[in-house]
């Protein structure tokens, strides 16, 4: 596909922080939120992932008054060949350091090539598949907010443990709709439970899920495993209701599950639907006091942990720059990323971790499960505690990912 340089500057058309005054470029850091900012990836990530990182970026700066931070934005399009053409021309010619976002994995996989050829860094806030730090690690970049193998196995193993030990997948037809199956049903079955069947839709265009809904209905499974995401989600979700699912006790569990996906359908719809999610905006008064600050700049919309994570991504870069300096920064992507490891995290949203040897940011992982109408207090109050994942226990061991340049 040939990109005309027309459409490259329409979709990465920059948006500077009103804060900023421009400086000499030798203090300036530059980072671009590569996103989907008009699909239906947009509510979860795109606009709000900006607007996250803009926030860290005012908060570093209100600190740190001696370095100055820029940020761009991209629409991506959900187009590997766009992604990595726009992220070219934000590292050899626009004088981005570091790309944040990009909620597709092979966009993520696209980007991260680039990056590594370049010597720049970018860090996965919103890709999922946990190859990001396997078969392709990189030294140059970080997948900070999930993978998708956490979700599966912090929600696989309560339903399975309370009866729900059959199950059907409803899929997009890409890489990480495939993935989040194999690691679903390889837990699934690995803890005594069966795969009643599955079924892979075209991605993207597909509105009507009613086939895939009636052979899940036909197949007797106790749980529906929505591995998708989006408006996809809530499309099966409103579907599934409309053929009866729930009312006749299938469980429905959400692999990417996000706060306003629950609110798109209604609660009445959503009530007992189980998810993941690292974040949520009413979990701690820390969550709460970022949700106050960032509703009013998004539509009066919850943050929701793909933000979070763009903050709290943002928050740990602009820390590794403060500690190792900005020209050093500038001049290694690697060499950021390696200080980006060597530095605790502590944020208020994401809490304590650390960046693994292999790129991936390990940190506890949350169930939840959508309350019911009455069980809520108000518009955004959508979801109670089920489980805590413990760190240690919330993603694959590094051995097992196999990345390249890790040493057994």
């Amino acid at each position: 596909m040939t990109i005309k340089r027309r459409t490259l500057l329409a979709s990465a058309a920059a948006l500077s922080i009103p804060a900023i005054h421009r400086a000499n470029a030798a203090n300036v850091i530059k980072i671009g939120v590569l996103s989907d900012m008009s699909g239906q990836y947009a509510e979860a990530s795109g606009p709000g992932d900006l607007l996250a990182a803009q926030i860290a970026a005012e908060d570093f700066m209100k600190a740190n008054a001696d370095i100055k931070v820029e940020v761009v934005q991209g629409d991506m399009l959900l187009k590997p060949d766009v992604g990595a053409a726009i992220a070219r021309q934000w590292y050899d010619q626009d004088g981005v350091d570091a790309i944040f976002d990009i909620p597709q994995s092979a966009v993520a996989i696209a980007v991260g090539q680039v990056a590594k050829e370049k010597d720049k860094a970018v860090i996965f806030t919103s890709a999922g598949i946990p190859d990001l730090t396997g078969k392709y690690c990189s030294l140059n970049h970080i997948q900070w907010t999930y993978d998708l193998w956490g979700h599966a196995n912090a929600i696989t193993r309560g339903l399975v443990e309370s009866g729900g030990d059959s199950w059907f997948f409803i899929k997009p037809d890409y890489i990480s709709g495939h993935t989040m199956v194999k690691d679903t049903a390889t837990i699934v079955e690995s803890l005594g439970g069966k795969v009643a069947g599955m079924a892979a839709y075209p991605f993207p265009g597909t509105t009507d899920f009613s086939a895939y809904i009636l052979q899940a209905q036909a197949s007797k499974a106790k749980v529906l495993c929505l591995a998708n995401a989006g408006d996809d989600t809530a499309n099966c979700i409103k579907q599934a209701n409309e053929f009866g699912l729930p009312q006749s006790g299938v469980r429905i569990a959400a692999l990417v599950y996000q706060d306003y996906i629950a609110r798109a359908v209604g609660l009445e719809l959503a009530k007992g639907i189980v998810g993941a999610m690292p974040f949520y905006w009413d979990q701690d008064d820390a969550s709460r006091a970022f949700a106050a600050r960032f509703t009013p700049r998004y539509h009066n919309a919850r943050p929701n942990y793909y933000h979070a994570g763009c903050y709290s991504a943002v928050w740990h870069y602009l820390k590794a720059v403060k500690s190792m300096g900005v020209d050093k920064a500038k001049a290694s992507g690697r060499a950021t990323i390696e200080q980006m490891k060597a530095i605790p995290v502590s944020d208020p949203l994401y809490g304590t971790g650390y960046v693994r040897q292999d790129g991936k940011l390990i940190h506890a992982n949350k169930v939840w499960t959508t309350k019911t109408p009455k069980e809520s207090k108000g518009e955004w109050d959508q979801f109670k505690l089920l489980a805590t994942i413990p760190q240690e226990k919330a993603f694959l061991p590094m051995e097992t990912l196999g990345c390249s340049f890790i040493k057994s």
